[in-house]
């Protein structure tokens, strides 16, 4: 496994641990499969929605960059297991690489939205915010009890469009992703289940 973090305009080491990791593969000339998932969500512990669900309900107002129009695909983490499963019966020939990736891109608005429905928080009242002041303001959150801490890598990040052609994936892999509506739901059963 890689990551679509590869693909940053702002690199650091996991980007760039993954594209050393990309070349060594396909350098080695054996045959197989890098897949490269966006944000994965839904894995016990993780921390993207977990996380921004938390922000949501402790922030009175969610300030993005770009007003959180640029756009984001994340994948569950079931379609990843899935796609693995799926990469190690593939007859490969020769080193290759995959994006795997959620259905169809969306503005990170819209998923800030769809995590509030899905986790039963309020609806966020989100404020376009330059990324600048965020990022000097993202460095306080490690002093702000109950709120989760944010670097500012994320904040530039959050700058750049993470959309990508699955076609390949649905093809030779041979399955489409589910809906960020039901993989939020399967992420979020727990909680409803013991009324958080």
């Amino acid at each position: 496994l890689g990551s679509t973090r590869k693909f940053t305009h702002w690199p650091d080491a996991h980007g760039n641990g993954v594209l050393a990791g990309e070349a060594a593969f396909l350098d080695s000339g054996r045959p197989g499969v890098m897949l490269h998932p966006t944000m994965i969500y839904g894995a016990l512990g993780e921390d993207n929605v977990q996380r921004l669900a938390a922000l949501i309900r402790r922030l009175p107002v969610l300030p993005l960059p770009a007003g959180g129009r640029s756009l984001v695909q994340p994948i569950h983490q079931s379609d990843v297991t899935r796609a693995i499963l799926a990469a190690l019966e593939h007859p490969w020939s020769g080193p290759q690489t995959m994006v795997i990736a959620g259905p169809e891109p969306m503005p990170y608005d819209d998923f800030v939205r769809a995590v509030a429905r899905a986790s039963g928080a309020r609806q966020p009242r989100t404020l376009n915010v330059p990324a600048g002041p965020l990022i000097a303001l993202a460095a306080l959150t490690r002093f702000l009890p109950g709120v989760p801490t944010i670097e500012g890598a994320e904040i530039r990040r959050l700058l750049e469009d993470k959309a990508f052609d699955i076609r390949p994936m649905r093809e030779v892999l041979g399955f489409t992703p589910i809906s960020l509506r039901e993989g939020l739901a399967l992420t979020f059963a727990p909680l409803h289940r013991r009324g958080l």
